[in-house]
């Protein structure tokens, strides 16, 4: 009998689609579900940049430029450039999506056995790219507790081994929704110069920072401009996941060169997607101000409402729009799928993303979930009061 790869058969499913199967039959049976599981936005997609695409040249769909269209990149130049980050076109490339940026920074960097160290809980599919590139996730414990920030640089420094590459950073983060603060990332920076390793920084929720807080990025760090390699997406900044438009960015000149050759490999990141992504980048301030504004209201109405149910605990999120959900349940896969499977409020459930895929350790998160407020107030409210009749007859609920 012929075998896939060892690759392909230990490959993680995603933690937040593994479940679409038993909602797909959910709805099949007419109920309404409540997606708090992933964030995909229902805020609109930035206009000017949708125009752009309707007037888009379509007689020919072409390869562009393997390191993307220099008009785009120059652009991005600008967008950085009003975010303290200084670059120039030929230290960007424009990937298929923020995953594909994730995919050549492991890709480059890591040798097989590898480590890369991560805050924990982490972005699932992180899990994905490791084990593609045959590098290896060590993680880092932080608690909900303590709202999840960053680790000390003792518990960092504890798990550095001769194999350790590098240290990713998801800043503002997903799943916990804490933003890193500049005092954070720069002892990280100590880090990664004092144990000459490479710093990859997710920063596809820049925008999206609350109760006045700032966002700094690790690029701002420019006596670290050999370690940093910065990741980052259209997606969630204009409303537009389906876009698949990311790019990969670093003043190392050899990771440059390696992640062009990645780039020419595959030829080119989508034609639309590009033209997209240039508009996009002069997308009014009023826009982000307005989303900002948006997802603040349904940040506290949802924390707020859910710390209201008996034995729940979420910690107040200070940016992107994911926080991690405490509950008093025995298991969080199993809860998650009875929601889908065997319960309904008044013809509606609530779905959600068991933590247990986003830890090393599946028992960290057996008690909780990852959940976002992508969704309007109206329908939070109503997933909130789900999830509190679901806890009241659940057989698997626990004291605590």
């Amino acid at each position: 009998m012929l075998e896939i790869s060892r690759k392909g058969q230990i490959l993680p499913a995603s933690a937040i689609r593994k479940l679409v199967p038993y909602a797909e039959a959910a709805k099949e049976r007419g109920i309404k579900i409540h997606h708090l599981n992933i964030g995909q936005p229902d805020i609109e997609t930035a206009p000017g940049a949708l125009d752009a695409l309707i007037k888009a040249p379509r007689d020919i769909v072409a390869y562009t430029h393997s390191a993307g269209n220099m008009s785009y990149r120059k652009k991005l130049c600008e967008y950085y450039a009003k975010h303290n980050i200084n670059i120039t076109p030929d230290e960007i490339v424009i990937t298929a999506g923020g995953s594909e940026a994730l995919q050549f920074a492991f890709t480059i960097c890591c040798n097989p056995g590898d480590e890369v160290l991560i805050p924990e809980p982490y972005y699932t599919n992180y899990n994905s790219f490791a084990i593609l590139s045959d590098a290896v996730i060590k993680t880092v414990p932080s608690t909900i507790k303590d709202g999840f920030a960053l680790p000390s640089i003792e518990e960092f420094e504890k798990v550095i081994t001769p194999k350790t590459k590098a240290i990713m950073i998801c800043n503002p983060n997903n799943p916990t929704g804490y933003l890193y603060s500049k005092e954070e990332l720069l002892l990280l920076g100590e880090i990664a110069k004092k144990h000459n390793l490479y710093l990859f920084a997710d920063e596809v929720y820049r925008e999206f920072c609350y109760d006045g807080k700032q966002h700094f990025s690790v690029m701002e760090m420019e006596d670290l401009s050999q370690h940093v390699i910065l990741l980052d997406s259209v997606s969630k900044r204009y409303s537009a996941c389906g876009a698949r438009i990311g790019v990969i960015i670093s003043k190392n000149k050899q990771i440059m060169n390696a992640a062009l050759r990645m780039a020419q490999a595959r030829l080119c990141a989508p034609y639309f997607g590009q033209i997209f992504g240039e508009a996009a980048v002069d997308t009014p301030q009023e826009y982000f101000d307005k989303v900002a504004k948006e997802y603040d209201l349904r940040r506290r109405t949802l924390i707020e409402a859910i710390n209201k149910i008996d034995g729940c605990f979420c910690p107040m999120p200070t940016g992107a729009f994911y926080t991690i959900l405490e509950m008093p349940i025995d298991d969080s896969d199993k809860f998650c799928q009875w929601l889908l499977e065997e319960f309904n409020y008044n013809g509606e459930t609530v779905m959600l993303a068991p933590a247990t895929g986003f830890y090393s350790d599946p028992e960290k998160g057996r008690k909780q979930a990852r959940i976002t407020y992508c969704l309007k107030i109206e329908d939070l409210k109503a997933a909130v009061k789900c999830l509190e009749e679901a806890l009241k007859v659940y057989p698997g609920r626990t004291n605590k």
